[in-house]
């Protein structure tokens, strides 16, 4: 059986890519501040259950896995750029964990809304599976059956900035991202 992607209409140079590298908090933290992000939305993806809330997402019981759903413009930055701030602010190494957060849930994934993508996302993994010398375990997959999060999800890094997961979880991977990717800095996340 072939499967295909969610059908997404988006303008002339826009593109949508779904990204989990372990809790949203962090990957939508960081992808916030990047130049060319029109938007960022946690949510959940590839799973069995019909749209899932966190708790039963955290079950690790529903096959979901905690993404974010990021809409770029395709004139200010390429999917290969977005790939490579994905690779750099998560162990792509770990197989259904990120530090503390264990559960399939918080598996490193890429589920791509069109199958164009495919060639971009195949060499930028090649490059990661060579960086980190074959240990590379994300998924790729179509993005099958995408349900966004609970508002209270969304914007959580901004919102909870004090909340000890943001401060010693989130705000470091912020940081890397901010010194390693200074020109993919949005303005105001610059200053």
């Amino acid at each position: 059986m072939t499967t295909t992607p969610n059908p997404v209409s988006l303008p002339a140079g826009e593109d949508l890519i779904t990204l989990g590298g372990g809790c949203f908090w962090c990957t939508e933290a960081v992808f916030l501040r990047v130049k060319g992000v029109l938007g960022v939305e946690s949510g959940y993806t590839n799973g069995q259950v019909t749209q899932p809330n966190y708790e039963q997402v955290c079950s690790g019981n529903t096959g979901h896995a905690e993404v974010v759903r990021v809409r770029f413009d395709t004139r200010v930055v390429n999917l290969e750029d977005l790939l490579q701030v994905f690779f750099t602010i998560h162990d792509p190494t770990t197989l259904n964990r990120q530090g503390a957060d264990v559960g399939t849930q918080y598996r490193s994934g890429i589920y791509y809304t069109r199958p164009e993508q495919l060639g971009v996302i195949r060499q930028v993994l090649d490059e990661a599976q060579r960086a980190h010398g074959g240990k590379v375990v994300t998924e790729v997959q179509p993005e099958q059956n995408y349900w966004p999060a609970e508002a209270y999800h969304q914007d959580y890094f901004a919102n909870h900035p004090e909340q000890g997961y943001c401060a010693f979880v989130v705000a470091p991977k912020v940081d890397k991202f901010a010194k390693k990717f200074k020109e993919l800095l949005k303005d105001e996340a610059a200053g």
